[in-house]
């Protein structure tokens, strides 16, 4: 599974404007439905969602990545929308370092193995020093959109 092929046009945000967890979730969902992801109608659910999984255990892994994610029913394939921190978040991760990098994951309730699948690739990528230093210094959208099409285009 590709990054660029879950990750539309219009939902990446760097900088992110949120400075704490429980903002950045939803100006990513909004991203998704901006982006034609998800429905609006979905909206409160699906933020309800995610924040409700980051309460039961933090999806900040460390080395300044999280990966926030949730299965709806309203999802009707993989969608992850990318936020780029400069200042940094309190996700409270493992390391108790602040995140910079957070790829938010939604996935069809009846899809798990897309879900795996989905997460597999955005941890693959994740686990690699040289892609989160390039995302952490990417400026715009664009600049992070390049680096996914760079690392799928790898095949790494």
């Amino acid at each position: 599974m590709r990054l660029i092929d879950i990750v539309p046009e219009g939902a990446i945000a760097a900088p992110i404007k949120a400075l704490e967890r429980e903002a950045i979730i939803p100006e990513l969902v909004d991203l998704v439905i901006a982006s034609g992801g998800a429905d609006a109608a979905s909206r409160d659910d699906l933020i309800a969602r995610v924040l409700d999984r980051e309460r039961i255990l933090s999806t900040g892994f460390g080395r300044g990545v999280a990966v926030p994610h949730a299965k709806h029913a309203s999802i009707r394939q993989i969608v992850a929308a990318v936020g780029v921190s400069h200042r940094g978040i309190d996700f409270q991760s493992p390391d108790k370092q602040p995140v910079y990098i957070v790829f938010l994951l939604l996935s069809p309730e009846g899809r798990p193995e897309d879900h795996l699948k989905a997460m597999e690739a955005i941890f693959k990528q994740l686990s690699r020093d040289t892609f989160r230093r390039l995302l952490r210094q990417a400026g715009s959208a664009f600049e992070v959109r390049q680096i996914l099409k760079e690392v799928d285009a790898q095949g790494v």
